[in-house]
């Protein structure tokens, strides 16, 4: 797997993290994906900061963290660690 098939799938992903989790996808929805090496994917969301709002949910991030990893599961067959670059 490598960054360009992940970015053809990518839609995909979060179609199905819509239909799971709403919250979920607002988090992840905006996210540029920058890199992916060995099994730690990087999210970047240095473009979201134009807008009003930030992406700072520590209360509730891991919960959205793990349904994003689980939709990967579901679309790749992959299991990666999430990095967000913010």
């Amino acid at each position: 797997m490598d960054i360009v098939q992940l970015r053809a799938g990518w839609t995909e992903v979060l179609d199905r993290l819509e239909r799971k989790d709403r919250i979920a996808w607002l988090a992840f929805f905006d996210a540029r994906l920058a890199s992916l090496s060995g099994s730690t994917l990087v999210l970047d969301y240095s473009d979201s900061r134009k807008l009003a709002s930030n992406h700072e949910y520590s209360s509730i991030r891991n919960e959205h963290r793990l349904a994003l990893k689980d939709s990967i599961q579901e679309v790749f067959g992959i299991d990666l660690e999430i990095v967000e670059k913010v």
